[in-house]
């Protein structure tokens, strides 16, 4: 029996210590109630995010990036650390942008248009169907 309390005065100090250093280094827990809006607004973010790696694992768009000397592993890379907000402007921005791209129809009604005027005024003469007055 004297061997019995000679330990339990050390032990107990022991599981008094244990207790004070568990109790020191947790924090306490806080709860608090979720909106509806922050909940919607992560789910947005996550499809946001995954529509642009698909964007980015397209054959057509990796291609234009190796053109530029860009390596579509970086480029993955860097849309994981975009933050929420970068992600929701980038993803604006591409619901934005033509489908098709630009296919160069437009200049070239511009240069059609330029030269026929400068033909009208007289200054070239590349339409034949433009009607010049006699100098």
């Amino acid at each position: 029996m004297k061997i019995f309390r000679r330990l339990t005065k050390p032990v107990s100090h022991l599981v008094a210590f244990g207790l004070l250093a568990l109790s020191l280094h947790l924090p306490a827990a806080h709860a608090g109630m979720i909106g509806t809006e922050a909940v919607i607004n992560a789910a947005q973010v996550q499809q946001d995010r995954q529509r642009l790696r698909t964007v980015f694992k397209r054959d057509d768009v990796q291609a234009q990036l190796m053109a530029r000397g860009v390596d579509p592993a970086q480029v993955q890379a860097r849309v994981d650390s975009l933050t929420d907000q970068e992600v929701q402007s980038l993803s604006g921005k591409i619901d934005q942008l033509p489908a098709g791209g630009d296919s160069g129809l437009g200049l070239l009604v511009f240069i059609f248009v330029v030269l026929l005027i400068t033909d009208i005024l007289g200054f070239t003469n590349i339409f034949p169907f433009v009607k010049h007055p006699k100098r």
